[in-house]
């Protein structure tokens, strides 16, 4: 008999155990803090970074709306997604341990292989995302130093592609070690970082504007005529929706935070105070870079605040939040391709689990300590999907472009859609009830919101496509 079984029995007959849930895992000891906490430094990332430059998109009026109207309907859909972590009774109730388990739970048969088709494109996608933010970051420290040494006026131009070429030898590296994800300190090296680049970002956002005295920008956001036509406005402002969605998707983590919470209360009621808390933080903190970036710069709002070179000086605190940015993505580019790695791996040994290639591994002996384990296939599959999204961030190395398709390819449904299935499910809400239809009507509106910003992404690289150069500096 196994300890959960053990703990099953013994809530079985004493109501509560002392040292394990009802699920028979070890007792959860969360808080509205701690889940607080994982939300905001899980959130807080690169997406702020293009947040000045979707704002110079909207204007003054637009721009800060759609930030507020995004941090309500994701603290909505958010606080929907909660009452799903327990199938059937809020308090008793089976627990879903992982986004993928509670739609599997609420929603089942074709919707469960849709919600992952869509997970692990996203996944693949982020990888390339953060591919081109991390070789840009390395490339704006070159050209940092270069213009500190060189003037403001100097060409400086340099090449991503050997940075890129780098990232994906460190990933490849990386990806071999099992379990990369669950490194104890990793969470807190991001957190560290992705807390030192955005609040260097949002400074020199502070500073610029105290230099000059003046707040740039205009009502309406980026001028047509001088800047760009009345149809790439059009483009650019549905492309600045996807950056804004971009860096307020993080609805496939809340299952997993909610997980680790104590009960009582319920966990659903803890959760929900948790996202309001993180959500507004956010909120403000995004608020705050986005209109600080837009006062400094107005037009010229780089498309990454901290690599489009509006700031010159210090450089070396250029520098210090560009490294920041790359030790960030470094370890994230794990964290988010493990499940990737995992379903890919898991699903072959299922196939073939008769193998060797799948199924050995090898002792390689390291001096001083354990011998590590080596998978061939993990080793292949893993060193072939990194060199994939490194070739595709050399072919199209546009931030703005691939942040705002992520944002589109990934708010709807995995924000909006599933959690709004899930609930209706869950509550046993009428069809064509009031509170049915008005769901709905969100969930249509963040649809045609998704179709816009993916249009504007993909217009946005097609445009970029007929000027870029691939391999070339």
């Amino acid at each position: 008999m196994t300890m959960a079984d053990k703990a099953h029995q013994v809530f079985e007959v004493y109501g509560e155990s002392k040292c394990f849930d009802d699920d028979g895992r070890i007792k959860r000891t969360g808080s509205v803090w701690t889940a607080s906490a994982h939300i905001i430094t899980a959130v807080i990332g690169s997406g702020v970074l293009s947040l000045a430059w979707a704002t110079a998109q909207l204007g003054w009026v637009a721009g800060p709306t759609v930030l507020l109207l995004f941090s309500f309907v994701t603290y909505y859909t958010s606080a929907l997604l909660s009452d799903c972590y327990r199938t059937g009774d809020p308090v008793t109730g089976k627990r879903n341990y992982t986004y993928m388990d509670a739609v599997r739970a609420n929603l089942g048969g074709f919707q469960v292989k849709i919600c992952g088709v869509i997970q692990y494109a996203n996944l693949f996608g982020v990888a390339i995302g953060y591919t081109i933010a991390a070789s840009i970051s390395m490339v704006a420290v070159n050209r940092s130093n270069c213009f500190h040494k060189q003037g403001h006026q100097a060409a400086c131009n340099v090449s991503s592609t050997p940075y890129m070429i780098m990232f994906g030898v460190m990933e490849i590296i990386f990806s071999q070690i099992p379990d990369f994800d669950q490194i104890s300190w990793l969470s807190i090296v991001a957190a560290v970082m992705s807390f030192t680049y955005s609040t260097i970002g949002l400074g020199l956002g502070v500073a610029q504007v105290a230099e000059t005295g003046k707040i740039e920008g205009s009502l309406t956001g980026i001028s047509i005529g001088a800047e760009v036509t009345e149809m790439q406005k059009i483009w650019r402002s549905f492309q600045a929706l996807g950056a804004i969605a971009f860096a307020y998707s993080y609805s496939l983590i809340l299952v997993e935070i909610q997980d680790t919470l104590k009960s009582p209360p319920a966990e659903a009621k803890t959760m929900k105070r948790a996202t309001l808390i993180s959500v507004a933080v956010t909120t403000v903190f995004y608020m705050l870079c986005g209109c600080f970036g837009y006062a400094a710069f107005g037009d010229q709002s780089p498309g990454n605040l901290l690599t489009g070179f509006g700031f010159y000086n210090p450089y070396w605190l250029l520098d210090i939040a560009n490294v920041a940015i790359v030790v960030h993505l470094v370890g994230a580019y794990q964290v988010y391709c493990q499940p990737l790695f995992a379903f890919v791996e898991k699903t072959a040994t299922q196939w073939y689990p008769d193998s060797k290639i799948i199924t050995k591994e090898i002792d390689v002996p390291i001096p001083g300590f354990k011998p590590f384990k080596l998978n061939l296939f993990r080793l292949v599959w893993r060193t072939i999907f990194v060199i994939i999204t490194t070739v595709i961030s050399m072919l199209m190395p546009f931030f703005n472009d691939v942040v705002g398709i992520l944002g589109a390819f990934g708010f709807w449904p995995l924000t909006v859609y599933f959690p709004v299935e899930m609930y209706i499910v869950q509550k046993r809400i009428t069809k064509w009830s009031g509170r049915w239809i008005c769901l709905q009507i969100l969930s249509g509106a963040c649809l045609v919101i998704s179709i816009a910003a993916a249009a504007g992404s993909f217009a946005g690289v097609v445009s970029d496509l007929k000027v870029y150069r691939p391999f070339q500096s």
